[in-house]
């Protein structure tokens, strides 16, 4: 799996997962929706700056490296 899939990847599973979270009710307040803002506006600006803090993550861990997503 390339960094960019893997960058998708947990992309999607945390706005998933807060939207998930948001929609059970859990805690009584809408709260989990930040965490689909804040991956939202990560991914936005990555786009325009070329600096994403998940793909630093998972090129340390060993991730096959690919041509967009991460400038060193």
């Amino acid at each position: 799996m390339t960094i960019t899939n893997a960058v998708s990847a947990m992309a999607g599973v945390f706005i998933m997962g807060s939207l998930l979270l948001n929609d059970a009710n859990l805690f009584a307040e809408a709260s989990w929706l930040w965490l689909t803002f804040f991956v939202g506006f990560n991914l936005f600006q990555s786009a325009f700056t070329g600096f994403c803090p998940a793909a630093k993550i998972f090129k340390a861990v060993g991730f096959k490296d690919s041509d967009c997503c991460v400038k060193d």
